[in-house]
């Protein structure tokens, strides 16, 4: 499987110290085994999956899409609530 990262998501990635990285890497293994995990969301957000997952005691959301064609997960953001939503929705696809 393909995982590809978007700039949003490298940007946050790069900010993350050692163990949150491993947090991370923990969610992405999650993901590839099961690329339905995460929730379905709708509306202006149609077709992107958002996983919830414990970074530090902290919940922590790592939005993504899944093309089934190509084997390829695409990693779109990473954040906790606050304002996540707004901020993905204002991605460029």
């Amino acid at each position: 499987m393909r995982v590809l990262q978007k700039p949003s998501c490298i940007k946050a990635y790069k900010r993350l110290y050692a163990n949150q990285k491993e947090d991370f890497d923990e969610a992405i293994k999650a993901i590839m085994k099961n690329p339905d995990i995460g929730q379905i969301k709708s509306g202006d957000l149609s077709g992107i999956y958002v996983y919830t997952f414990k970074m530090n005691k902290l919940l922590t959301r790592l939005a993504y899409t899944y093309e089934e064609q190509t084997i390829t997960l695409i990693l779109l953001a990473l954040g906790t609530h606050e304002n996540f939503y707004r901020d993905l929705n204002s991605l460029d696809g």
